[in-house]
């Protein structure tokens, strides 16, 4: 156990550790908070979707060599989550099938940018670092460290701010709208976060895996709590947690961080769904 605990304090004391676990917590804060809503919504496909959309430009930004890819890269996915979930129910191509359209054809076509335009050595590395998040969350810079706390204080605070209004619209929009609530405005703010937490989470677990990452807490709460509040409070301690193990076990055990991240996450709804059925609790 000593030794255990030597190792611990040795690692801890490596910048990329410590980066690493403050840039996991607030990203699996950020990622549950708004899962709920999304869960609730119907809306968790869109995740998949425009972490596809941000790989697309990651590409763009990687072929353009800027050296800090996340600016454009939030863009592009902020643009994209605004016109997916703001498209309205007449539109000719609905909404599965634009995402699906979308997902698709921007995962191709940043993979096809990166092959052409490789300006890399190791290709194939870069492509799975970034859709599996292998090794980014450990090589983070200090100017990324600050940007992902300054964007993760914004998600927390406009969701505590909005909170009743978020409420509302998740559970009945109609009814919103009829009470004078603007519910547009409102789901238009939940596609920049959903961006927003979309662009961090790829360094955490990458563009494969971000879905995961915002629906496994939110899934594991609702199998033992009822109320909007209780299961958005247990998704976010339950979604850290997972997420602090996670990084520490792949740290130690030399695995890939995304994945051992989204494997906890999984322990995690086993437990919860085993827990609900023994004391009762609900979907």
């Amino acid at each position: 156990m000593s030794e255990f605990i030597n190792k611990a304090i040795e690692y801890f004391e490596y910048p990329f550790v410590r980066y690493a676990l403050i840039v996991g917590v607030l990203i699996a804060l950020c990622s549950s908070i708004l899962g709920v809503t999304l869960v609730l919504k119907r809306f968790s496909f869109i995740g998949d979707g425009l972490s596809h959309v941000a790989f697309g430009g990651m590409a763009i930004a990687s072929v353009l060599n800027f050296t800090n890819d996340m600016p454009l890269t939030l863009l592009f996915t902020v643009i994209f989550a605004i016109v997916l979930l703001m498209s309205g129910k007449n539109a000719k191509i609905k909404g599965d099938a634009a995402i699906a359209m979308v997902s698709v054809g921007s995962l191709a076509i940043g993979y096809l940018l990166l092959n052409i335009f490789n300006t890399s050595g190791n290709l194939s590395g870069d492509v799975c670092s970034t859709l599996f998040g292998s090794t980014s969350i450990l090589t983070l810079t200090p100017t990324e460290v600050y940007l992902c706390v300054g964007l993760s204080v914004f998600v927390v605070a406009v969701f505590i701010l909005l909170y009743n209004r978020i409420f509302a619209v998740t559970f009945d929009e109609d009814f919103s709208k009829a009470t004078g609530t603007n519910a547009d405005f409102y789901n238009f703010i939940i596609a920049i976060i959903i961006a927003v937490i979309i662009v961090l989470a790829m360094n955490l677990v990458g563009s494969l895996l971000i879905s995961a990452l915002v629906i496994f807490p939110a899934l594991s709460a609702m199998r033992i709590f009822k109320s909007f509040k209780s299961v958005t409070v247990f998704s976010a301690v339950l979604s850290v947690f997972c997420s602090l193990l996670g990084i520490l076990t792949a740290v130690f055990a030399g695995t890939p961080v995304g994945s051992t991240i989204v494997a906890v996450d999984i322990v995690a709804f086993i437990i919860c769904f085993a827990v609900g059925k023994v004391f009762g609790g609900k979907r």
